[in-house]
């Protein structure tokens, strides 16, 4: 079969299948008897998946490592939350690709265009990781267009050694290696690549996991089909979130109380928005989520008022780019989460 042929296919069966989704989520969400939905209470779950917020406390995850307040997926952004006085917390999120000598390096987008001065130093647009060593890649200046909420670009025309090196390209390895510093953290890591890179990509996460004894302390997502079965075939062992049909597959399930088996899912967590086409955020779908022992993290939720609700939905964790905004008004008297475990409160 011609290559164009089938991309063709396969473009028409995904439409195909997004409308069978919308057409059953439409129909379960008219013909749902959504009367007392909000007296129903929210569950304080007793399991044991680490990633289950305990007590009800719903835990705080910095998206792109805190992007919003510092330039996205670099050192400067983990050092400027864990360095913080104003706020602290409990997860890192972040993406990964794999560079063409093998190495995995943050970065959200699939090419370097967006963050950082990519086509200055290599000489033309869409330039992929997996083109470049890790090496070449460490000459890029990864807060070029960082701007702040004021407009401002402060990393802007840094070059060669004046680019600070809490700025330039950094590698999962260095990451774990500086955190550890700081306390264990837990990690939501989502593997960008697909086909054999993604599959790559995948050994080569599992592999550096092991070596930081980190199996337990990161759930890792993709968007990539294969790169999901191959994990499952291979890592059984590796925590994951689910794909988009097994999230819509969970919300029609949670939608009806549907009677599951306790291996009903091969994932440990939904990472969802607050809404997709229909309304993720509700107290029936976390407390469903617990007792399957799934936690239920939402993304990426960069005002106040939806992290309350969130929160008042027992959201295990939300990830914001803007972590500080999240976890003041949360918990903003003053104390980062050690002060306050120290304290007993």
């Amino acid at each position: 079969m011609k290559k164009s042929v089938k991309v063709t296919l396969i473009i028409i069966g995904s439409i195909l299948l997004a409308l069978v989704i919308l057409i059953g989520a439409f129909y379960l969400v008219v013909s749902h008897d959504w009367s007392g939905d909000d007296e129903v209470p929210v569950s304080v779950a007793m399991q044991d998946n680490p990633y289950i917020a305990q007590d009800g406390r719903t835990m705080i995850s910095a998206h792109r490592s805190g992007g919003g307040i510092a330039p996205e997926n670099t050192m400067m952004a983990f050092k400027n939350c864990v360095e913080s006085s104003s706020f602290s917390i409990d997860i890192f999120e972040f993406d990964l690709h794999l560079t063409k000598d093998g190495e995995l390096i943050l970065l959200h987008d699939e090419t370097l265009d967006r963050t950082s001065d990519s086509v200055e130093v290599f000489g033309r647009e869409d330039v992929k990781p997996s083109e470049m060593t890790y090496e070449e890649l460490r000459q890029l200046n990864m807060g070029e267009n960082f701007t702040t909420d004021a407009g401002e670009t402060p990393y802007k025309g840094l070059r060669g050694d004046d680019v600070p090196d809490d700025l330039r390209v950094v590698r999962l390895q260095d990451v774990f290696d500086y955190l550890a510093n700081y306390g264990e953290y837990s990690y939501i890591i989502e593997i960008k690549d697909s086909g054999e890179l993604g599959r790559q990509a995948c050994d080569k996460l599992y592999s550096i996991m092991k070596e930081y004894d980190m199996i337990d302390r990161v759930v890792v997502g993709t968007f990539h089909g294969e790169v999901t079965e191959y994990m499952d075939a291979t890592y059984p062992d590796m925590l994951r979130s689910a794909s988009i049909t097994e999230v819509a597959g969970f919300y029609f399930d949670a939608l009806e109380g549907a009677e599951q088996p306790d291996d009903a899912y091969q994932f440990e967590a939904l990472q969802i928005p607050d809404e997709l086409f229909f309304d993720l955020s509700t107290v029936q779908l976390v407390n469903y989520a617990h007792q399957h022992n799934i936690a239920v993290q939402y993304w990426t939720i960069n005002d106040p008022e939806t992290v309350r609700e969130l929160a008042d939905i027992g959201a295990d964790a939300i990830m914001s780019d803007d972590p500080n905004m999240a976890y003041n008004t949360l918990y903003g008297d003053g104390s980062t989460t050690t002060e306050r475990e120290s304290s007993g409160t």
